[in-house]
């Protein structure tokens, strides 16, 4: 009788942890917010450059994400960035360049097959504040 209980244990395992957050997340909601500031001073040409930032880092975050199997994947509406209530060419400049810091910054820190995005993405930062100034 005492295979019983090890054939109890090994049917009932722990669920594994949850993944950690994608490195790339925080990118994706500041491309996000700033789409969304862009949109909302007028600068239709930057909303547009920040939400395919935005689509590119949400297509490499989905690739990324382990998939369980038997768990389907509902879709999910996108989050909905709120804007200042008086945003301004200068508030955007600014995120801008915060977003663009960030990308550089992480372009170093994230695997080779990231850092061709990672680092667009800062590129087109800083050649979106130049447009703007």
């Amino acid at each position: 009788m005492a295979i019983a209980p090890l054939a109890a244990a090994a049917c009932t395992t722990t669920p594994p942890p949850a993944p950690a957050p994608d490195e790339l997340e925080e990118m994706l909601r500041a491309a996000r917010a700033d789409a969304a500031l862009a949109t909302a001073v007028g600068a239709q040409e930057t909303a547009a450059a920040r939400t395919e930032h935005a689509q590119r880092l949400k297509a490499e975050v989905d690739r990324a994400t382990p998939k369980v199997p038997g768990e389907t994947t509902s879709a999910q509406p996108e989050p909905t960035p709120t804007t200042p209530a008086n945003p301004t060419r200068e508030a955007l400049v600014t995120a801008l360049q915060t977003a663009q810091k960030q990308a550089a910054d992480l372009a170093i820190k994230v695997p080779t097959h990231r850092a061709g995005l990672v680092a667009s993405v800062s590129a087109g930062c800083a050649s979106l504040v130049e447009a703007l100034v």
